[in-house]
């Protein structure tokens, strides 16, 4: 069986994704250099602008690791052009996580791609597509905090600084949050391949509500302030301090 698309347009890369990425670096280089004459403006475009750079890595991650496993049918999709309309649900894969982290400074992950797991032998491969998505948030991540631990940040502006840190903030939490064993999130179709079928058959009513299950937990104080403790935790220990963070999202919330 074939596990390439056929098309080389199959794999085109999207205007829309590659005009996401120029706004992404010109209000970043704006950010870097203080020619933003307000810079709250530009670290928003800056922050979002990145961010929906990474949701978009993440379905692509999910669509590219299907393709090898065997679902030929992505490319035809669109998944491959990182075009974020081409989604299943491209509200909920772009506007929503936009909108999650104006409300609360959540990176909460989105919608998916659509796989045809029937065309997918294997419950590691299953596991391995779902894990994939998650783990594109984990190197950005790491991208994001790169210069934080290894103490290269002499001379990066204050803005620059606090916007990057504030970015990898939405990066952990959106990997933490995938990888719980949710129904609807990455992290239950990283087991679901391991459950027996009548399991799997009780818990699939809820699927769709998961993500709404966790969006209402976090709005809990008492689970909120446990989640926020743990992303400190692992951005501590990337190099990362809280004060960074949140004056990151303070100074995204420029209007505030």
């Amino acid at each position: 069986m074939t596990t390439a698309t056929t098309r080389h347009s199959d794999r085109r890369i999207s205007p829309v994704f590659l005009g996401i990425v120029a706004v992404t670096a010109v209000t970043g280089w704006a950010t870097w250099t203080g020619f933003a004459e307000k810079p709250g403006i530009a670290v928003f475009l800056f922050v979002t602008g990145a961010w929906i750079v990474s949701l978009c890595l993440h379905e692509y991650a999910h669509a590219r690791t299907a393709l090898h496993s065997g679902d030929i049918t992505i490319g035809a999709k669109g998944y491959l052009t990182l075009n974020p309309l081409k989604y299943t649900h491209a509200l909920l894969s772009i506007v929503l996580p936009v909108i999650f982290v104006i409300m609360g400074g959540i990176g909460l992950p989105g919608g998916a791609v659509f796989i045809e797991r029937d065309r997918i032998r294997g419950r590691w491969r299953h596991s391995l597509i779902s894990a994939a998505g998650p783990l594109t948030n984990v190197l950005f991540a790491i991208a994001c905090t790169a210069p934080f631990w290894l103490h290269a940040l002499d001379g990066v502006p204050w803005e620059f600084r606090v916007a990057l840190a504030f970015l990898a903030l939405l990066q952990v939490s959106a990997a933490i949050l995938n990888f719980l064993p949710v129904p609807g999130l990455d992290g239950y179709g990283v087991i679901e391949p391991w459950l027996s079928h009548g399991v799997k058959r009780q818990i699939e009513p809820f699927a769709p509500f998961g993500l709404l299950f966790v969006f209402a937990l976090l709005w809990v104080p008492q689970v909120n302030a446990v989640f926020f403790d743990l992303v400190d935790a692992v951005l501590r220990g990337l190099g990362v301090s809280e004060y960074d963070a949140s004056y990151g999202w303070s100074l995204y919330r420029f209007w505030s």
